[in-house]
């Protein structure tokens, strides 16, 4: 209300919500880092890893800093369980893994998981 102008008005909200340039850098600094001390548990899904990647990503974005598919596909691929081995070895020889989607990631991953868990329930009946 106290503002004159409107680029005064947004300058203040954009301080209020978002803090100061260095507020913000420790704030990327800290998201960053929890980024990369992200890992998959043993008996988590490929779907809760991912959403909690991309709830890290997309707070760093909110931030102004850019982050790219590429870094995230890394990121899940590095991050994911050891019983995914195989699935990532058959990716890294049938795609370019520079220009595969997350979403694309995601499908491939989640039929392999599927189709183990149906083995699952087969087994434990």
């Amino acid at each position: 209300m106290a503002c004159k102008t409107t680029k005064e008005a947004w300058d203040r909200l954009k301080e209020e919500y978002q803090g100061s340039g260095r507020t913000r850098q420790i704030q990327v600094l800290n998201l960053k880092r929890e980024f990369e001390s992200l890992n998959m548990q043993q008996d988590e899904t490929i779907s809760k890893n991912v959403n909690q990647i991309s709830l890290i990503v997309n707070n760093i974005r909110l931030l102004a800093e850019e982050f790219t598919n590429k870094q995230i596909v890394e990121k899940v691929l590095v991050n994911l369980h050891e019983r995914f081995e195989s699935k990532i070895f058959s990716l890294e020889e049938s795609k370019d893994l520079g220009k595969l989607s997350l979403g694309e990631l995601m499908r491939a991953f989640q039929v392999q998981e599927q189709k183990r868990t149906m083995r699952w329930d087969k087994f434990t009946e």
